[in-house]
């Protein structure tokens, strides 16, 4: 074999092992946001958990308030499907928005629900009721915590895919499209956990 083969042989090895490091890389990248989404999910079922129990709480001392304990319900119900759905296909941009959008109804509702805790004395000196609010409280500043280590692994995926010669071979290897963010559409309000006063 002449050394023009070898040279040619040895350019196709280093190409080959050079795809091979990028693949190998997308992959890892988008298994961290795919885990980061995990935890996410991990702490929305747990908020979503305990609503039920904050909302059973609450039906003793609110009787007269049911439509806030009905819209409390149906929010979690919805956000808990769009939180399977979106936990099916973490980083597409529909099911980060259709899960965006739901737990910005249940944030909603929780807020109008502590509203009309205030307004009940009783109520806010239940020690279960001050234990849930703690704990969904933890939760909330969990799910931010969380939110916030996908968004950056998002990030990191989505600048690696986009760089180039990245972005010559995503396409081909199964990587074409970007992963969304998970942005919630009142942001400035869910970066503060609710207030819950007794």
């Amino acid at each position: 074999m002449s050394i023009a083969a070898w040279v040619l042989i040895a350019i196709a090895v280093i190409l080959v092992f050079w795809l091979v490091r990028i693949y190998n890389q997308l992959v890892s990248l988008k298994n961290r946001f795919k885990n980061a989404f995990a935890q996410i999910e991990v702490q929305l079922k747990r908020r979503h958990d305990l609503i039920p129990n904050l909302v059973e709480t609450a039906k003793g001392y609110l009787s007269h308030e049911r439509g806030t304990l009905e819209a409390v319900t149906e929010a979690r119900n919805q956000a808990t499907s769009a939180l399977q759905q979106a936990s099916k296909a973490p980083g597409d941009k529909a099911a980060m928005g259709a899960l965006s959008g739901a737990e910005g109804q249940l944030t909603s509702a929780l807020g109008r629900l502590n509203v009309v805790m205030e307004a009940y004395p009783d109520l806010k000196a239940s020690q279960n009721m001050q234990q849930l609010s703690e704990e969904l409280t933890s939760t909330e500043n969990r799910v931010a915590f969380s939110r916030q280590a996908y968004n950056d692994a998002v990030m990191t995926y989505n600048t690696y895919r986009q760089s180039f010669p990245q972005v010559a071979i995503a396409g081909i290897v199964g990587h074409g499209e970007d992963a969304s963010l998970l942005e919630f559409e009142d942001s400035e309000q869910i970066q503060q956990a609710p207030k819950v006063s007794f």
